[in-house]
């Protein structure tokens, strides 16, 4: 599974350089080998997974001992920790990196098809849930990936993004480590250090990527890349266009999820247009589900990179997907049938908007709003309407403009009917870790005392 281990790419004081402290392959493996040798034969283990080395030993560990590895958030609360430990059955463990062992250690009875990982979603629609991922699931992605962005040994990967997730753990940890690329992760992806980390392959979220925009300088000196990569979330057209400008690179989007792994994405060396995700990797197979009539519906797809199901519920794993076996994204979508280019519009639960007979997508109004010069935040919801069914309401961050002016600026790019009927003003979008936007919180009680 992780090449780079096994001697296929040589060795190097500085393979895996983390926050500042770096450390060879021999190195990473010695470490990696004590902590399996402590794991061995338990169900599963967890290690609060903080950017440092010990988190990338914790990980590799797992693997070599076949033991399912647990990523614990390392701001997560009492209740969110005491939860995961309980409902993963995993023990807290406590890597230390400078203890290492060059023992052989014995696998278990686990293959490919077995957990590998246990990650656990956001919650936002109850307890997180443990997603169960294979080491055949991750290899068939790393591999897909690797062929997509043309990512080799010859790459120095560079992000800062948090490793207890797919984008930061999965992707930008074990698939440096299969494609032997050296990995530097930056610790807090700051425009410095993405600047001065001498990359030839970046990953970032949006938040990353516009706060590198804002920093000309800082984009300048990536201008040096090979490939930018953005993920997470939607990418907003106008940083896709300031990166564009300010680093010669078109940025790829890639799309994903915890249960699926990375399955739709642009390609190094492809065309690549703004708020698209590009085309199905191989073997990921892709269809929308929509009502007739409408040209977006969800998002459902089958392959290689699935998950094994969700830990310990049956009844959710089997809801997760249609009666023909193609997993539900709960994603709106839309593909352009020309060239099979994918656009993600939002979630179905809430960026799916019915107003006044239309099926509307948030994401195509939040870009609009983007667009205009003094909106640097912006997101869309649907409120129930007596009249239309819903309402479509904007919550942006700006200075300097109305709402009635939004609303006419939003009509002259896309049809009228797509216009927000109402607009309010926001001192910031609330958004997780991967700085996707938290839509339900501008809908509490204290979200409706922003300023219209």
């Amino acid at each position: 599974m992780l090449t780079a281990l096994d001697g296929t790419y040589g060795d190097r004081a500085d393979a895996v350089a983390v926050a500042g402290r770096t450390a060879s392959y021999e190195e990473l493996l010695g470490a990696a080998r004590a902590v399996a040798a402590d794991v061995a034969g338990a169900p599963a283990f967890a290690v609060t997974a903080t950017a440092s080395l010990e988190t990338v030993a914790a990980a590799v560990g797992g693997l070599l001992a076949g033991v399912p590895f647990v990523p614990l958030p390392p701001d997560a609360g009492p209740a969110e920790r005491k939860h995961i430990l309980r409902d993963s059955g995993a023990a807290l463990t406590t890597v230390d990196f400078a203890r290492r062992s060059d023992a052989t250690v014995p696998r278990d009875a686990a293959g490919p098809r077995d957990p590998a990982l246990i990650l656990y979603t956001s919650g936002t629609t109850g307890p997180p849930k443990g997603v169960v991922l294979t080491a055949d699931a991750l290899a068939a992605d790393l591999d897909a990936l690797a062929a997509a962005w043309r990512w080799t040994a010859e790459d120095t990967l560079v992000h800062g993004l948090p490793l207890f997730h797919v984008h930061g753990l999965v992707l930008g940890v074990l698939g440096a480590l299969r494609t032997g690329s050296r990995l530097v992760h930056t610790g807090r992806p700051t425009p410095e250090a993405y600047a001065g980390a001498g990359g030839s392959l970046y990953f970032g979220v949006p938040t990353v990527w516009s706060r590198i925009a804002a920093e000309p300088a800082a984009a300048a000196a990536l201008s040096g890349a090979r490939l930018l990569v953005s993920g997470s979330a939607a990418l907003p057209a106008p940083v896709f266009r300031d990166l564009e400008r300010l680093t010669g690179h078109r940025p790829v989007e890639r799309y994903g999820m915890t249960e699926t792994l990375i399955t739709v994405s642009g390609r190094a060396g492809g065309e690549v247009r703004p708020g698209t995700v590009g085309t199905p990797l191989p073997g990921i197979r892709t269809r929308i589900a929509a009502e007739p009539g409408a040209d977006i519906g969800e998002l459902q797809l089958t392959g290689p990179t699935l998950f094994a199901g969700y830990l310990g519920r049956p009844e959710a794993t089997a809801a997760a997907y249609t009666e023909d076996g193609w997993f539900r994204t709960g994603d709106i979508a839309a593909v352009d049938p020309d060239d099979g280019v994918h656009r993600i519009v939002g979630r179905a639960s809430i960026d799916m908007i019915k107003s006044g007979g239309y099926r509307i997508g948030a994401g195509e109004i939040e870009n609009a709003l983007l667009d205009h010069p003094k909106v640097s935040e912006a997101a869309v919801v649907g409120v129930p309407d007596a009249d239309l069914g819903q309402r479509i309401v904007a919550f942006v961050v700006a200075q300097g403009v109305t709402g009635a002016e939004l609303t006419d600026f939003v009509a002259s790019h896309l049809s009228v009917h797509k216009r927000p009927r109402e607009v309010r003003f926001v001192a910031a979008i609330p958004r997780n870790a991967m700085g996707k936007p938290q839509k339900k919180l501008l809908l509490t009680d204290d979200a409706r005392g922003a300023r219209p």
